[in-house]
Protein backbone atom coordinates (compact mmCIF):
# COMPACT_ATOMS: atom_id res chain seq x y z
CA UNK A 1 0.00 0.00 0.00
CA UNK A 2 1.15 3.85 -0.73
CA UNK A 3 2.19 5.69 2.49
CA UNK A 4 -1.12 7.15 2.89
CA UNK A 5 -3.23 4.10 2.91
CA UNK A 6 -0.75 2.48 5.54
CA UNK A 7 -1.67 5.82 7.42
CA UNK A 8 -5.15 5.05 7.10
CA UNK A 9 -5.16 1.42 8.23
CA UNK A 10 -3.22 2.55 11.40
CA UNK A 11 -5.73 4.76 12.38
CA UNK A 12 -8.51 2.08 11.75
CA UNK A 13 -6.60 -0.04 13.92
CA UNK A 14 -6.06 2.42 16.52
CA UNK A 15 -9.78 3.45 16.21
CA UNK A 16 -10.84 -0.47 16.76
CA UNK A 17 -11.51 -0.43 20.55
CA UNK A 18 -13.68 2.32 20.20
CA UNK A 19 -15.59 0.49 18.17
CA UNK A 20 -17.17 -2.31 19.91
CA UNK A 21 -20.50 -2.91 19.25
CA UNK A 22 -23.30 -3.07 21.00
CA UNK A 23 -26.18 -5.53 21.59
CA UNK A 24 -30.03 -3.48 21.80
CA UNK A 25 -33.74 -5.66 22.77
CA UNK A 26 -34.58 -8.92 22.52
CA UNK A 27 -38.14 -9.67 21.56
CA UNK A 28 -40.38 -12.49 21.11
CA UNK A 29 -42.94 -13.11 17.99
CA UNK A 30 -44.48 -15.54 15.66
CA UNK A 31 -45.41 -18.15 18.66
CA UNK A 32 -46.46 -21.25 17.68
CA UNK A 33 -46.77 -24.31 20.06
CA UNK A 34 -43.51 -25.44 18.83
CA UNK A 35 -41.79 -22.76 18.03
CA UNK A 36 -40.81 -18.84 18.96
CA UNK A 37 -39.11 -16.73 16.50
CA UNK A 38 -36.92 -13.92 18.28
CA UNK A 39 -35.91 -10.92 16.83
CA UNK A 40 -32.92 -8.57 17.96
CA UNK A 41 -31.74 -5.18 17.43
CA UNK A 42 -27.57 -3.98 17.34
CA UNK A 43 -27.96 -0.38 17.40
CA UNK A 44 -24.24 0.42 16.80
CA UNK A 45 -21.29 -1.60 15.71
CA UNK A 46 -21.30 -5.39 14.31
CA UNK A 47 -21.07 -8.63 15.63
CA UNK A 48 -18.76 -11.65 14.15
CA UNK A 49 -22.25 -13.80 14.84
CA UNK A 50 -24.39 -14.70 18.18
CA UNK A 51 -25.58 -17.46 20.06
CA UNK A 52 -29.43 -18.25 21.69
CA UNK A 53 -29.27 -19.66 24.66
CA UNK A 54 -32.23 -21.30 26.23
CA UNK A 55 -33.03 -24.86 28.12
CA UNK A 56 -35.43 -27.22 26.61
CA UNK A 57 -38.37 -29.37 28.24
CA UNK A 58 -36.06 -31.59 30.47
CA UNK A 59 -33.64 -28.47 31.85
CA UNK A 60 -30.32 -29.71 29.07
CA UNK A 61 -28.94 -26.24 27.72
CA UNK A 62 -29.35 -25.54 24.22
CA UNK A 63 -27.44 -23.35 21.35
CA UNK A 64 -28.41 -22.20 18.76
CA UNK A 65 -25.69 -20.33 16.27
CA UNK A 66 -26.41 -17.49 14.16
CA UNK A 67 -24.51 -15.40 11.39
CA UNK A 68 -23.49 -11.99 12.44
CA UNK A 69 -25.72 -10.54 9.77
CA UNK A 70 -28.95 -11.98 11.10
CA UNK A 71 -31.29 -10.14 13.16
CA UNK A 72 -33.34 -12.96 13.87
CA UNK A 73 -34.09 -16.63 14.42
CA UNK A 74 -36.65 -19.24 14.57
CA UNK A 75 -36.34 -21.98 18.01
CA UNK A 76 -37.97 -24.81 16.69
CA UNK A 77 -38.68 -28.62 18.45
CA UNK A 78 -40.28 -26.89 21.71
CA UNK A 79 -43.42 -28.12 23.53
CA UNK A 80 -46.75 -26.29 24.24
CA UNK A 81 -47.81 -24.05 26.68
CA UNK A 82 -44.05 -23.89 28.41
CA UNK A 83 -42.25 -20.96 28.92
CA UNK A 84 -38.98 -21.05 28.05
CA UNK A 85 -36.09 -18.51 29.07
CA UNK A 86 -33.61 -16.93 26.33
CA UNK A 87 -30.61 -15.23 26.07
CA UNK A 88 -28.37 -13.95 23.02
CA UNK A 89 -24.97 -13.25 23.03
CA UNK A 90 -23.03 -11.20 20.23
CA UNK A 91 -19.61 -12.97 19.42
CA UNK A 92 -16.79 -10.08 18.06
CA UNK A 93 -13.63 -10.64 18.14
CA UNK A 94 -12.19 -12.74 20.99
CA UNK A 95 -15.46 -11.43 23.22
CA UNK A 96 -18.80 -12.50 23.86
CA UNK A 97 -20.81 -9.57 24.45
CA UNK A 98 -24.64 -9.81 26.59
CA UNK A 99 -26.71 -11.55 26.93
CA UNK A 100 -29.56 -9.68 26.57
CA UNK A 101 -32.84 -11.81 27.80
CA UNK A 102 -36.68 -12.11 27.21
CA UNK A 103 -38.98 -14.96 28.34
CA UNK A 104 -41.92 -16.43 25.91
CA UNK A 105 -44.09 -19.11 26.53
CA UNK A 106 -45.37 -21.26 23.56
CA UNK A 107 -49.09 -21.57 22.29
CA UNK A 108 -51.54 -24.28 23.64
CA UNK A 109 -51.05 -27.69 21.59
CA UNK A 110 -54.95 -28.03 20.68
CA UNK A 111 -55.73 -23.50 19.79
CA UNK A 112 -53.90 -24.10 16.68
CA UNK A 113 -57.22 -23.79 14.15
CA UNK A 114 -60.68 -23.89 14.89
CA UNK A 115 -62.07 -26.71 14.39
CA UNK A 116 -66.02 -27.31 12.75
CA UNK A 117 -68.24 -29.30 14.71
CA UNK A 118 -67.31 -32.35 12.71
CA UNK A 119 -63.74 -31.79 12.86
CA UNK A 120 -64.15 -31.30 16.87
CA UNK A 121 -66.06 -34.91 17.15
CA UNK A 122 -62.66 -36.71 15.34
CA UNK A 123 -60.44 -34.73 17.70
CA UNK A 124 -62.45 -36.25 20.24
CA UNK A 125 -62.29 -39.68 18.88
CA UNK A 126 -58.54 -39.42 18.33
CA UNK A 127 -57.77 -38.59 22.06
CA UNK A 128 -60.06 -41.22 22.61
CA UNK A 129 -57.17 -43.07 21.19
CA UNK A 130 -54.21 -41.14 21.69
CA UNK A 131 -53.15 -43.72 24.95
CA UNK A 132 -53.43 -46.32 22.49
CA UNK A 133 -51.44 -44.75 19.55
CA UNK A 134 -47.90 -44.13 22.08
CA UNK A 135 -45.22 -44.68 19.68
CA UNK A 136 -42.14 -47.34 19.80
CA UNK A 137 -38.25 -46.49 19.67
CA UNK A 138 -36.91 -50.03 17.93
CA UNK A 139 -33.01 -50.61 17.52
CA UNK A 140 -30.41 -48.10 17.61
CA UNK A 141 -27.00 -49.00 15.33
CA UNK A 142 -23.90 -47.46 14.85
CA UNK A 143 -22.22 -47.62 10.93
CA UNK A 144 -20.00 -45.47 8.65
CA UNK A 145 -17.47 -44.77 11.55
CA UNK A 146 -14.71 -42.64 10.83
CA UNK A 147 -11.66 -41.08 13.14
CA UNK A 148 -14.22 -38.05 13.67
CA UNK A 149 -18.08 -39.00 13.14
CA UNK A 150 -20.39 -41.99 13.41
CA UNK A 151 -23.46 -42.20 11.82
CA UNK A 152 -26.33 -43.35 14.29
CA UNK A 153 -29.41 -44.83 12.38
CA UNK A 154 -32.79 -46.18 14.26
CA UNK A 155 -36.42 -47.78 13.69
CA UNK A 156 -39.60 -46.66 14.89
CA UNK A 157 -41.42 -50.09 14.47
CA UNK A 158 -44.80 -48.39 15.72
CA UNK A 159 -46.21 -44.94 15.55
CA UNK A 160 -44.50 -41.57 14.82
CA UNK A 161 -42.54 -39.24 17.19
CA UNK A 162 -42.42 -35.44 17.32
CA UNK A 163 -38.89 -35.35 17.62
CA UNK A 164 -35.61 -37.36 18.83
CA UNK A 165 -32.86 -36.18 20.92
CA UNK A 166 -29.21 -37.89 20.74
CA UNK A 167 -27.28 -37.42 23.95
CA UNK A 168 -23.63 -38.67 24.71
CA UNK A 169 -20.32 -36.97 26.59
CA UNK A 170 -17.72 -35.66 24.82
CA UNK A 171 -13.93 -36.18 24.51
CA UNK A 172 -13.90 -33.82 27.57
CA UNK A 173 -16.91 -35.60 29.86
CA UNK A 174 -19.36 -32.84 28.79
CA UNK A 175 -22.57 -33.61 27.77
CA UNK A 176 -23.51 -33.45 24.37
CA UNK A 177 -27.25 -33.08 22.60
CA UNK A 178 -28.22 -33.18 18.70
CA UNK A 179 -31.63 -32.47 18.30
CA UNK A 180 -33.58 -34.21 15.68
CA UNK A 181 -36.65 -34.24 13.61
CA UNK A 182 -39.38 -36.38 14.10
CA UNK A 183 -39.17 -37.58 10.24
CA UNK A 184 -35.73 -38.63 10.14
CA UNK A 185 -34.07 -41.89 11.72
CA UNK A 186 -30.48 -40.97 10.81
CA UNK A 187 -27.88 -38.68 11.94
CA UNK A 188 -24.26 -38.36 11.44
CA UNK A 189 -22.30 -37.16 15.08
CA UNK A 190 -19.70 -35.09 14.15
CA UNK A 191 -16.41 -33.63 15.50
CA UNK A 192 -15.43 -36.80 17.75
CA UNK A 193 -11.50 -37.91 18.70
CA UNK A 194 -10.43 -40.34 16.93
CA UNK A 195 -9.84 -44.26 18.76
CA UNK A 196 -12.35 -43.61 21.49
CA UNK A 197 -15.54 -44.89 22.88
CA UNK A 198 -18.42 -43.00 22.81
CA UNK A 199 -22.32 -44.11 24.22
CA UNK A 200 -24.91 -42.74 22.65
CA UNK A 201 -28.40 -42.68 24.07
CA UNK A 202 -31.90 -42.03 21.67
CA UNK A 203 -34.92 -40.38 23.02
CA UNK A 204 -38.10 -40.11 21.39
CA UNK A 205 -40.61 -36.94 22.29
CA UNK A 206 -44.09 -37.14 22.20
CA UNK A 207 -46.62 -34.89 22.92
CA UNK A 208 -45.15 -34.00 25.78
CA UNK A 209 -43.20 -36.79 26.74
CA UNK A 210 -39.47 -38.22 26.84
CA UNK A 211 -39.80 -42.12 25.63
CA UNK A 212 -36.36 -44.09 25.56
CA UNK A 213 -33.67 -44.16 25.84
CA UNK A 214 -32.19 -46.75 23.36
CA UNK A 215 -28.81 -46.88 23.43
CA UNK A 216 -25.45 -48.36 21.52
CA UNK A 217 -21.62 -48.09 22.10
CA UNK A 218 -18.81 -47.39 19.04
CA UNK A 219 -15.93 -46.47 18.78
CA UNK A 220 -13.91 -44.11 16.74
CA UNK A 221 -11.73 -44.96 13.81
CA UNK A 222 -7.93 -44.97 14.43
CA UNK A 223 -5.79 -41.69 13.96
CA UNK A 224 -1.81 -41.20 13.49
CA UNK A 225 -0.82 -38.07 16.12
CA UNK A 226 1.67 -36.32 13.83
CA UNK A 227 3.65 -33.31 15.45
CA UNK A 228 5.51 -30.62 13.76
CA UNK A 229 7.93 -27.99 14.71
CA UNK A 230 7.54 -24.28 14.22
CA UNK A 231 9.97 -21.33 14.65
CA UNK A 232 8.60 -20.52 18.01
CA UNK A 233 8.15 -22.86 21.15
CA UNK A 234 4.17 -23.18 20.52
CA UNK A 235 3.72 -27.14 19.08
CA UNK A 236 0.89 -27.92 16.89
CA UNK A 237 -0.48 -30.88 16.55
CA UNK A 238 -2.18 -32.79 12.98
CA UNK A 239 -4.54 -35.83 13.45
CA UNK A 240 -4.77 -37.18 10.34
CA UNK A 241 -6.55 -40.52 8.99
CA UNK A 242 -5.32 -43.56 8.64
CA UNK A 243 -4.43 -43.90 4.78
CA UNK A 244 -6.44 -46.14 2.60
CA UNK A 245 -5.17 -49.63 2.43
CA UNK A 246 -3.39 -50.43 -1.25
CA UNK A 247 -5.03 -52.99 -3.16
CA UNK A 248 -3.33 -56.61 -2.98
CA UNK A 249 -1.50 -56.47 -6.69
CA UNK A 250 -0.10 -53.17 -5.46
CA UNK A 251 2.95 -52.12 -3.14
CA UNK A 252 1.73 -50.39 -0.15
CA UNK A 253 2.98 -46.77 0.00
CA UNK A 254 4.85 -46.17 2.00
CA UNK A 255 4.14 -43.62 5.63
CA UNK A 256 4.00 -39.93 4.33
CA UNK A 257 5.89 -37.34 6.36
CA UNK A 258 5.12 -34.01 7.46
CA UNK A 259 7.34 -31.17 7.14
CA UNK A 260 7.11 -27.83 8.04
CA UNK A 261 4.46 -25.20 9.66
CA UNK A 262 4.49 -21.65 9.77
CA UNK A 263 2.38 -19.26 10.04
CA UNK A 264 1.22 -16.20 7.94
CA UNK A 265 -1.25 -13.50 6.91
CA UNK A 266 -2.00 -12.80 10.64
CA UNK A 267 -4.70 -10.35 11.27
CA UNK A 268 -6.55 -9.31 14.90
CA UNK A 269 -8.79 -12.22 14.14
CA UNK A 270 -7.57 -15.08 11.73
CA UNK A 271 -3.96 -16.69 10.97
CA UNK A 272 -3.44 -18.54 8.06
CA UNK A 273 -1.21 -21.92 8.26
CA UNK A 274 0.74 -23.23 5.81
CA UNK A 275 2.73 -26.63 6.07
CA UNK A 276 4.70 -29.00 3.81
CA UNK A 277 4.56 -33.05 2.78
CA UNK A 278 8.45 -33.79 1.69
CA UNK A 279 7.36 -37.24 1.23
CA UNK A 280 4.18 -39.37 0.45
CA UNK A 281 0.46 -37.82 0.70
CA UNK A 282 -2.47 -37.72 3.23
CA UNK A 283 -5.71 -38.60 3.19
CA UNK A 284 -6.72 -35.94 5.02
CA UNK A 285 -5.73 -32.94 7.65
CA UNK A 286 -7.09 -32.01 11.08
CA UNK A 287 -5.90 -28.59 13.10
CA UNK A 288 -6.52 -28.54 16.12
CA UNK A 289 -6.11 -25.90 18.88
CA UNK A 290 -7.89 -23.98 21.64
CA UNK A 291 -10.41 -21.01 21.95
CA UNK A 292 -10.12 -17.91 23.65
CA UNK A 293 -12.60 -20.02 26.10
CA UNK A 294 -10.59 -22.78 26.50
CA UNK A 295 -12.67 -25.21 24.49
CA UNK A 296 -10.76 -27.23 21.93
CA UNK A 297 -11.41 -26.64 18.68
CA UNK A 298 -11.02 -28.71 15.59
CA UNK A 299 -10.78 -27.81 11.36
CA UNK A 300 -10.97 -30.38 9.16
CA UNK A 301 -8.62 -29.66 5.71
CA UNK A 302 -9.23 -32.37 2.57
CA UNK A 303 -5.76 -33.88 1.37
CA UNK A 304 -4.73 -31.77 -1.12
CA UNK A 305 -4.74 -28.48 0.77
CA UNK A 306 -1.46 -27.23 2.32
CA UNK A 307 -2.92 -24.53 3.76
CA UNK A 308 -5.79 -22.98 5.81
CA UNK A 309 -7.35 -19.87 7.16
CA UNK A 310 -8.23 -20.19 10.97
CA UNK A 311 -10.90 -17.81 11.34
Amino acid sequence: PAPAEEEKEEEEEEEEPQSQPHLGELTASHVTPNSIQLDWTVPEGTFDSFTVQYKDEQGQPQVVPVDGESRTVTVPNLVPSRRYKFNVYGVWGRKRLGPISTDAITGEGSCQHCPSPSEEESEEEEKKEEPQSQPHLGDLMASHVTPNSIQLDWTVPEGTFDSFTVQYKDAQGQPQVVPVDGESHTVTVSNLVPSRRYKFNLYGLWKRKRLGPISTDAITGEGIMGFVSHSTPILHCVVLSVPAPAPPEEKPPSRPQLGDLTTSHITPTSVQLQWTVPEGTFDSFTVQYKDAQGQPQVMPVDGESRTVTVP
